[in-house]
């Protein structure tokens, strides 16, 4: 397919896992509470999502979360790990919209360990 001149075409690495939130001004705008996760198959892949208070510098002192993402290409399965670490005004659950080609699934995630099956 031939890109039109409104557009540029994104070359992204089979397995990359790349979490997409809303758009916004400033950090504390609105939270990120409904992100997409896309994952482009062709290759096993792994992410980590940083997030932290967004307007100091706590994480200097160990506050903030990680939650670790893995993509098994073979199985069609992404791993949402548990969540390591807290910081104040964090988001206790939340949903993923997993996105991986042509299939979107909506996953609640509350900090524990969670498998998506994709197709």
């Amino acid at each position: 397919m031939k890109p039109s001149l409104d557009t540029m075409p994104l070359y992204v690495k089979a397995g990359a896992i790349i979490p997409l939130g809303p758009t916004m001004q400033h950090v504390n705008e609105k939270k990120a509470d409904n992100l997409e996760i896309r994952v482009y198959p062709g290759a096993n892949g792994s992410f980590d999502l940083y997030e932290d208070e967004g307007d100091n510098y706590n994480y200097e002192k160990g506050v903030y979360s990680i939650i670790p993402f893995s993509w098994d290409d073979r199985n069609r399965v992404l791993k949402i790990g548990e969540r390591q670490g807290s910081y104040p005004g964090m988001l206790k659950t939340r949903v993923f919209r997993v996105n991986a080609g042509k299939k979107t699934r909506a996953v609640k995630y509350s900090g524990s360990e969670v498998y998506v099956k994709i197709g």
